[in-house]
């Protein structure tokens, strides 16, 4: 058991679903990825305007706002096909309002897409999406 199952069953909650405990291992292994490429980690789990964002990181003078997709297989699809038109609208939303929560700097931002592979609840391999999507339309900055 981790350390996160440990303290919830203390608190006298039950282990996290196994789909939300290989969530979280995917986004240790993605936010350890993306900081060995050089990319800053400033916030995790980021909620606001109706959606939330894994991780917000910052790639230089850029702010990168990270969707973390982990599957045990790619038998039917990739997981970042996962990110669709309802999911990039929500990622977009959600950077919205984390820049108005920043007073709207004057910062350029993507949106990038971390696919997370596991074998055995181990992770086999990470694949990092630079650039990934734009913001959706309607939506906009500046």
């Amino acid at each position: 058991m981790n350390l996160w199952n440990q303290i919830r069953t203390w608190l006298g909650h039950k282990e996290l679903p196994t789909h939300l405990q290989r969530g979280v291992l995917g986004e240790r292994a993605a936010r350890k990825h993306l900081e060995h490429l050089g990319l800053r980690c400033l916030v995790v789990n980021y909620r606001g305007g109706g959606g939330e964002i894994d991780l917000v990181c910052r790639d230089q003078e850029c702010l990168v706002f990270v969707e973390v997709k982990t599957r045990s297989s790619e038998e039917w699809t990739r997981p970042a096909a996962a990110v669709d038109a309802k999911k990039r609208r929500l990622l977009s939303k959600a950077a919205l309002a984390y820049l108005r929560g920043l007073r709207h700097p004057a910062v350029k931002f993507r949106f990038d897409i971390v696919e997370v592979l596991l074998e055995n609840d181990a992770i086999r391999e990470i694949r990092h999406l630079p650039n990934s999507f734009e913001l959706s339309k309607p939506l906009r900055y500046g």
